[in-house]
């Protein structure tokens, strides 16, 4: 798993008892799964579908530094499906997993569009084959 994306948790990311809030996080994981999808398949109408079961680990408090990890599980023909890890940065302890986010590709007609891809690509490979 590629960790992507640092966040510094703030007090204005906590919720009643001093830890980060489930629903900021989950802003972030989607904001992050969104992003990368979009890279990944060159487009960028693709929303979020599908979000399993979201397993809280453990907790985050003010001044943690945490990062987000995106993995691909399968290319569909019109979706992607994502595996995220969020961790504390300095103690790489594991706070939320979610197994499966499924991000579709959507055409301008905002309907689901086959998107062609079959394997992860990488920018710098995409820029070096112009």
């Amino acid at each position: 798993m590629r960790f992507h994306t640092r966040k510094w948790v703030k007090p204005e990311d906590l919720n009643a008892n001093g830890t980060l809030f489930g629903g900021t996080l989950l802003a972030w994981i989607d904001e992050e799964a969104a992003l990368y999808s979009i890279i990944q398949l060159e487009n960028s109408r693709v929303v979020t579908k599908y979000m399993s079961e979201i397993n809280f680990v453990s907790s985050a408090k003010q001044g943690d530094i945490i990062e987000i990890g995106i993995s691909v599980k399968k290319f569909g023909k019109s979706s992607l499906t994502l595996k995220c890890e969020v961790r504390n940065k300095m103690t790489r302890e594991t706070i939320i997993e979610v197994e499966n986010i499924i991000m579709v590709n959507l055409g301008e007609d905002g309907k689901s569009k086959p998107h062609g891809k079959t394997e992860i690509e990488f920018v710098k490979d995409r820029l070096s084959n112009q």
